[in-house]
């Protein structure tokens, strides 16, 4: 899913991007309204994250240029403004939803994949031939990629993107070795430049959150030297 997040406050936009380009989102940054205009244009994003008081153009002011041309982009107004008055015409101008400064990273993740979701769902009712991401099974855990959530008993959790990525990866493969690499190239992209560290870090945190003991993983497998690898038996 590919984001752009328009933000004159350098700290801000680096954090957010920071933030859900982790979570394995497209992000493209901004640091004023006419910069956030033209590059709306040319990478046709699935969201845009607005602040309200920029530089050339204001928040309102894209939002408004947005709506005009794209009744589908989701939108999610950023601002310190407090007043009512605020958040109810950033409503009106079209914004799917409105997130306060100072924010954190949990509150933002959750807003945009609740975002996401809706989205998703209003995107197949309106193309119904398309089939959505389909509904599978590691043993007893059922993965919904669609609304990027996972469950296993009466439990549920939220997945990220990446998260979603790679489990339907090793699905895919399953009881096949998948290499470090082919995880890279296929849940992080080809242009990212990765580190074990990264991915190792990825992995024991995703198992934590799905692994019955994280200790002793029976969905996310290490092969020692080579990759991981997902046993149905």
């Amino acid at each position: 899913m590919k984001l752009l997040i328009a933000e004159d406050d350098a700290l801000i936009r680096d954090g957010l991007v920071d933030i859900l380009s982790t979570e394995g989102f497209d992000c493209i940054a901004a640091q004023d309204g006419n910069e956030a205009w033209v590059k709306y244009q040319e990478a046709k994003p699935d969201m845009v994250l607005l602040d309200i008081m920029m530089p050339g153009q204001d928040g309102y002011s894209v939002c408004r240029r947005i709506r005009q041309s794209d009744e589908q982009t989701a939108i999610m107004f950023i601002s310190a403004k407090s007043e009512e008055i605020d958040r109810v015409l950033g409503l009106e101008l079209g914004a799917d939803d409105y997130l306060m400064k100072p924010f954190g990273k949990h509150e933002v993740l959750a807003r945009v994949r609740a975002i996401f979701r809706r989205y998703k769902r209003d995107s197949i009712a309106r193309t119904p031939q398309v089939e959505p991401a389909q509904v599978f099974m590691m043993h007893d855990l059922k993965v919904d990629p669609e609304q990027l959530r996972a469950s296993r008993g009466q439990a549920t959790f939220d997945l990220s993107l990446r998260d979603c990525s790679i489990l339907s990866y090793l699905f895919r493969n399953r009881n096949k070795v998948v290499t470090r690499d082919e995880l890279f190239n296929q849940c992080w992209g080809r242009d990212y430049m990765p580190s074990s560290r990264t991915l190792d870090q990825h992995i024991s945190q995703l198992r934590k959150l799905v692994e019955p003991d994280p200790k002793s993983p029976s969905l996310i497998r290490t092969v020692h030297g080579v990759g991981y690898r997902y046993e149905t038996g």
